[in-house]
Order: C-alpha cells, then sequence, then structure tokens
C-alpha cells in the first residue's frame, strides 16, 4: 500500500510548511517582488489536471506580473520538476508538483534527477482530490466485481491507459492488479489529453482518471464510472461507490497538486506566493 503511505505522509509534511509560512507577519514580505512575469512549470502536457490547476492559478494571481504556464512533460513529470530544481531560488520559477513528481516517483526511478526534499521548497498545498475508475460503455461490467471477473477470464486482453510511467494515475492501475489479481495491460501516454481520445474510440479498455477531470464525460455517458479510489465516496460523486467497498477493502488511490519552489528561495517571498494562492 505504498500508495497510500506516500501520499498522506508528504501531504501533512506540505501541509504544516504552510501552516508556519501563516504565522510570518505579511509586513516581513518582499515588497519588490514580483517584478518581472513568473513562469510555472507544469511536467505535463496540456489539458490534465495539473495543467488545468496552473492556469487557473495563473488567471487569478494578482501581485501585479502575468504568471506564464510552461508545460515540460516527460519522465513521469519529472522533466519539469528538475527544470525548477535546477532554477534560480529568486521566486520567479514555480513548479507545479504532483503526488508523481513528489512522491511515487522517487519509488519508481532507481535514479532520481532531483532530490525531492532537499531541492524544493513548499509554498502550498492546492488540493487533493480521489481518481475514478471509468471505462468504455462497450466493456460489459457494470461494477469492479464484473471488471475483476472479466479480465481474469481475459488476461493481457483488457487496457488501461495513463498520462504516463510514473503517475499517480498508473500507480492507481498497478495497485488495482496488485490487489485484484488482474493482468490489464499498461499503456502510457504522454498525457491525459492524449490517452482520453483513445478511451472514448475505444482503443483502450479503461483508465484512472481524476474525478474532476472524468465527471463531465461520465455524465454525458461517454465513458462509465465504476468507482472512486478514495476511502469515502466523494461528495462530488456520491453515486459512484468506492473500489475498496466493492471487493477490495483497504484499496486508495488519491491524487495531489502543490507549488513548490527552488531550495533557498527566500522566506519573504515564500509567503507572500503563500498568500496570494
Amino acid at each position: 500500500m505504498y500508495v497510500r503511505m506516500f501520499t498522506r505522509r508528504h501531504v501533512v509534511a506540505m501541509l504544516a510548511a504552510a501552516a508556519s509560512l501563516a504565522a510570518i507577519p505579511a509586513a516581513q514580505a518582499n515588497d519588490a517582488y514580483p517584478a518581472k512575469p513568473i513562469r510555472m512549470v507544469v511536467g505535463f502536457p496540456s489539458g490534465g489536471a495539473p495543467d488545468i490547476l496552473a492556469r487557473i492559478f495563473s488567471e487569478k494571481f494578482s501581485l501585479g506580473q502575468p504568471v506564464i504556464v510552461d508545460n515540460k512533460p516527460g519522465a513521469g513529470g519529472n522533466i519539469g520538476a528538475e527544470t525548477v530544481a535546477r532554477s534560480a531560488p529568486d521566486g520567479y520559477t514555480l513548479a507545479l508538483g504532483t503526488v508523481g513528481t513528489h512522491s511515487i516517483n522517487g519509488a519508481l526511478y532507481s535514479k532520481m534527477p532531483y532530490d525531492m526534499v532537499k531541492d524544493f521548497t513548499p509554498v502550498i498545498l492546492l488540493a487533493s482530490t480521489p481518481n475514478v475508475l471509468v471505462v468504455h460503455p462497450s466493456v460489459p461490467a457494470k461494477n469492479v466485481q464484473e471488471l475483476i471477473a472479466l479480465a481474469k477470464a481475459k488476461p493481457g486482453q483488457l487496457t488501461f491507459g495513463t498520462p504516463g510511467i510514473g503517475t499517480s494515475l498508473h500507480v492507481a492501475g498497478e495497485l488495482f492488479n496488485t490487489m485484484a489479481g488482474t493482468k490489464i495491460e499498461h499503456v502510457p501516454y504522454k498525457g491525459r489529453a492524449m490517452a482520453i481520445p483513445d478511451l472514448l474510440g475505444g482503443h483502450i479498455t479503461m483508465m484512472f482518471d481524476n474525478l474532476p477531470s472524468a465527471l463531465p464525460v461520465v455524465k454525458e455517458g461517454k465513458l462509465r464510472a465504476l468507482g472512486v479510489t478514495s476511502a469515502h465516496r466523494s461528495a462530488s460523486a456520491p453515486d459512484i461507490p468506492t473500489i475498496a467497498e466493492q471487493g477490495l477493502p483497504g484499496y486508495e488511490a488519491t491524487s495531489w497538486f502543490a507549488v513548490f519552489v527552488p531550495a533557498h528561495t527566500p522566506k519573504e517571498i515564500v509567503v507572500k506566493l503563500n498568500a496570494e494562492m
């Protein structure tokens, strides 16, 4: 269950860091910052949850300078995160980090291009969301148990798409395979925006997707939701049962998104960014 362990540990750490920032008087913030545009690096292509969150933030930023979203996809988000880790600690380069870039990847890659703890300073936890297991409407399974039975009857024939190797959605799928005893083949894409069309077209069987991103398509009837990956049902979709309650007790694989800056960024700048968000 390392997915849940990593997720909770890092979320708690970031919340504690954010709380400590809130205790610093606003008067200590650097009045001259920002004096030029700020770049927010997203290690994933446009169209996915990290990109959407970054663009929402960039539109609401009100410190007098624009925030430019810079997508640098690849290696499960590692390319974008490394870019920020190697940037000047001056507050002008931010990372939209995920549970993958700042947690899971450390367990998947034998050699990381950055240190998830030492190379960054957390600014704020933006969001934490469950994922949802969705299938193409042509799939006969109407619930998780029927999907498991179908997968066991057709080992290696069912597929699940993800935004890439090492993403939280990839881990959600592999955790499902492990706990259910199935062999659903992984099909990695270079981002959610490339995976969804193949799922809608029936070229892949299923996908774990961030719940807010998937709900509109589910409501349109273009995909069928079988279960959410959180420990409890989501308030935004209470009719969708959890995977855990459908025969896989203990299954949990949520996603979170946070803002980081390079280590050694002046605390007064981090405080100002934290207050803005």
